[in-house]
């Protein structure tokens, strides 16, 4: 997004995954740190995010910052976390 002051929005050529993950994992680091991973969850600000990345590349970042996390803690992250909080059934 614009108010993130990282001016991919105003690029010729969006920034890849790689280029996304290394400039916000520490923020992503710090708050998973403070908080710990069944308080965090990774989510996006679609549409809005839309001006400066794609959907699956952001996405793609987020898989890279959470490497070398655990299965468990991925879990969490991706989706645990998610559940709880907002009291999502995986039942149909």
């Amino acid at each position: 997004m614009p108010v993130n002051g990282f001016g991919w929005e105003v690029r010729k050529q969006r920034p890849s995954s790689d280029e996304i993950a290394e400039s916000q994992k520490q923020y992503h680091y710090h708050a998973i740190e403070c908080f710990g991973v069944n308080r965090c969850m990774f989510e996006s600000n679609f549409p809005v995010e839309k001006v400066s990345v794609s959907y699956p590349v952001l996405w793609n970042a987020f898989k890279k910052i959470a490497l070398n996390f655990s299965e468990t803690e991925k879990h969490e992250l991706f989706y645990g976390t998610a559940k709880r909080i907002y009291g999502l059934s995986t039942e149909t």
